[in-house]
């Protein structure tokens, strides 16, 4: 499939998905959000894609909302309005529900829906002059499609300063809030981003899969919860007696790398 919006490069089992707007520092509009859904709907079709790279070209990864939109969308009907945003929802959904682990590759602005993408993303790679903010309020909004996804990754507290102040968060502060994982300097940012990828690239396809339903199950449980430790244990039971599993303990005995990593 063409994009309009995107570029899509496929270097081994890792893809990178390029916002490919610069000159509007990939700014978000109803085309990237419907083309950024469908990329990853294709990629965790195909078998030789193991990872996902989200990246920006450009200046920016990615500076929120086209003004030209957010133009458009204030003469929008309700209902209208309503269909907008469910479908930046699902995008976002797309994301962080991906099978295969999300790396974002984060640069310049990441700002609004970018803080949003950076925070839906499995693991974030940020540069130190990358910045993001959360400043809806200032235009009489509040981040509520990607509020799921920052309040999970920086915590509800964190979240109640900048959702209500809408002040700059430096990478620095970003990284001690947990919005990211990593700081790098901008001459690194692609070589870490590889690095990891393929760390990532190592791992089972099912294997990461299912430890992202884990993570999911997980969020709200306690260690106190019988019901969740007993699930748990069912749970990798069943793994245990998968073909991926035991090809992964037999290729470790062998002292050989897995079929999945050839």
């Amino acid at each position: 499939m063409s994009y309009t919006t995107l570029q899509i490069e496929q270097n081994g089992k890792v893809a990178t998905i390029w916002l490919n707007r610069p000159e509007l520092h990939n700014a978000l509009n109803e085309v990237l959000i419907a083309e950024l859904t469908e990329a990853m709907r294709q990629l965790n079709r195909k078998q030789d894609v193991r990872v996902i790279v989200l990246a920006g070209c450009g200046k920016s990864f990615c500076a929120g909302a086209d003004l030209d939109w957010m133009r458009r969308a204030a003469g929008y009907s309700e209902a209208e309005n309503l269909a907008d945003a469910q479908k930046l929802a699902a995008m976002l959904k797309s994301v962080y529900r991906s099978a295969k682990p999300v790396i974002a590759r984060i640069h310049g602005a990441a700002m609004a829906g970018g803080t949003g993408l950076a925070a839906v993303c499995d693991i974030a790679i940020a540069t130190d002059a990358a910045k993001f903010a959360l400043t809806e309020v200032r235009l009489g909004l509040v981040p509520a499609t990607i509020g799921p996804y920052v309040a999970d990754a920086i915590g509800p507290r964190q979240a109640r300063r900048y959702f209500l102040s809408a002040e700059r968060i430096t990478a620095g502060t970003a990284l001690k809030l947990g919005l990211i994982h990593e700081l790098v300097s901008e001459e690194l940012l692609d070589e870490r981003v590889a690095e990891i990828a393929e760390e990532l690239a190592k791992g089972a396809p099912g294997a990461l899969r299912e430890a992202k339903l884990l993570l999911a199950e997980l969020r709200e449980g306690s260690p106190w919860d019988d019901q969740l430790l007993e699930r748990t244990a069912g749970r990798i039971a069943s793994i245990r007696a998968g073909d991926e599993a035991r090809e992964g303990l037999a290729s470790f005995f062998d002292k050989r790398a897995p079929k999945w990593q050839e």
